[in-house]
């Protein structure tokens, strides 16, 4: 079943698949599960607390308390919905539980104050009331949305607020006659000190015009000898400036006519000196007619003379360019076959070093195959004597030829030195105990029983000691 909440309300989900309690606006309800609806809306309660102060005097405090849930915090929410939702919120229940809580800490409140501190501080009172009422109420999951303290009450038999009141009634009254004479005095006062302030104003005013009217009568006298003063300088000032240009016209004049006398000087001296110039160009004029025609006659041989030169000079110049181009271009010629030859070279190198790589990398290839086929081979030998070494050692000496080699090496060792022959044996054959299966390592046997007189023998004759992996000679004392 699909159930929906309205805008003030929750719903509490608890049952299969919830391991507490889950509030939503809006769920599958599925069996096994159950869902309650709490509303969110605050609720007034109205309480007359009856509490005493600290001088032992009763009275009653109404209050008007707007309570609800916390609709901000879900951890308040959860609590009320598992304390509270399940009872009516108009309930006496939950009636109880609030009243219970505001009286128990108002009382508590009130028995450390007076009964004036609660009378004339109600706005901290209210306060306090609503700070401890407040975080009894987080228990519950419950918010003050607000709080009114109306005024404090006597408890019938008990008239301390209207014996207060008349106090309070009374000192108002002489307060207010005491005001009106403070009025009245303060008025006749302010009369006479008015009337005496007008007076003192007037004289000092009529002072302190007398007085700014000298310092103006002074100031504009200051101002007319400033006045003067500065009209007397500037008289001299303008005085000196037509001085001073009176000189610089007088110096002008001077120069004007100094100028005017030298540019009359040389205005003649150019005239001089330009007659001069134009008779030396005359002059110039007809050497360099007379130098011509001299150049005529002498130059044009010369000319013939240095253009056969030049020929020749150049003709001898282009005959070296083409030898020297030849010379280059063999050059080259030599040096690009050299090149050549040595890329052949180079190439050729480099071939043989490859195919001798090549040869190398097969050659380890091969030694490598070989190996791990010795390695197979011996491997299989092992495991065919059960893993028997000396056996596998003995076979590979005697299919290698080892002994035969020892042989051939000791007869020639031994060979024209007459050497001494001693023959050794166990004692003879048992062929009754041996069977068919060990008659293949009877031969191998015997080697090794001769070994030890043939070590000795060759010990006597040449002084030479066996490798001692292959034993050791007999002792002397045998």
């Amino acid at each position: 079943m699909y159930r929906v909440a309205k805008a003030s309300e929750y719903l509490v989900i608890t049952g299969a698949g919830i391991d507490d309690v889950k509030l939503e606006k809006k769920a599958w309800i599925f069996p096994g599960q159950s869902c309650t609806v709490f509303d969110l809306s605050p609720v007034n309660y109205t309480f007359e607390v009856q509490a005493m102060s600290a001088e032992k005097l009763p009275f009653v405090l109404p209050a008007v308390f707007t309570i609800g849930p916390r609709v901000d915090d879900y951890e308040s929410l959860l609590k009320y919905a598992k304390l509270i939702s399940p009872h009516d919120k108009l309930s006496n229940h939950v009636n109880e539980l609030v009243q219970g809580i505001i009286e128990g800490e108002t009382r508590v409140l009130v028995a450390s104050m007076t009964m004036e501190e609660v009378f004339r501080g109600t706005k901290e009172f209210k306060q306090e009331v609503f700070d401890k009422v407040q975080l009894e109420l987080n228990q519950f999951g419950l918010w003050i949305y607000n709080a009114n303290v109306k005024q404090l009450v006597d408890v019938p038999g008990h008239e301390y607020f209207s014996y207060l009141g008349q106090k309070t009634q009374m000192e108002a009254a002489n307060q207010a006659r005491v005001d009106v004479a403070e009025a009245k005095m303060k008025g006749e006062i302010g009369s006479k000190l008015r009337e005496g302030q007008t007076i003192q104003n007037a004289a000092k005013i009529d002072a302190e015009t007398k007085v700014i009217a000298m310092q103006r009568a002074g100031e504009g006298e200051k101002q007319g000898i400033k006045v003067r003063t500065e009209v007397k300088v500037f008289e001299n000032q303008r005085e000196a400036e037509v001085a001073e240009a009176n000189s610089e016209l007088a110096k002008k004049k001077a120069a004007w006519t100094m100028a005017a006398q030298v540019a009359e000087l040389e205005a003649a001296k150019a005239v001089a000196l330009r007659e001069a110039e134009l008779q030396g160009e005359v002059e110039r004029m007809n050497a360099l007619t007379t130098t011509e025609k001299l150049k005529a006659d002498f130059l044009s041989k010369a000319s013939v003379e240095y253009d056969t030169k030049v020929q020749e000079a150049n003709w001898e110049l282009y005959k070296k360019q083409k030898e020297a181009e030849a010379i280059l271009y063999e050059k080259k010629a030599e040096a690009e076959a050299q090149k050549a030859l040595a890329d052949s070279t180079f190439y050729a190198r480099k071939q043989e070093a490859e195919a001798e790589l090549y040869a190398k990398k097969k050659e380890a290839e091969g030694i490598m195959t070989l190996g791990n086929a010795q390695g197979a081979y011996v491997s299989t030998l092992l495991n065919a004597l059960g893993n028997n070494y000396t056996a596998v050692r003995d076979y590979l000496m005697i299919n290698g030829g080892m002994f035969q080699e020892i042989a051939k090496i000791n007869a020639e060792a031994v060979r024209g030195l007459e050497p001494k022959i001693s023959i050794w044996t166990n004692g003879g054959d048992n062929n009754g105990g041996i069977t068919e299966g060990a008659m293949g390592m009877k031969e191998v046997a015997g080697v090794y029983k001769m070994l030890p007189p043939l070590f000795k023998t060759v010990h006597e004759q040449t002084g030479m000691f066996p490798p001692a992996w292959m034993g050791s000679l007999p002792d002397k004392n045998s």
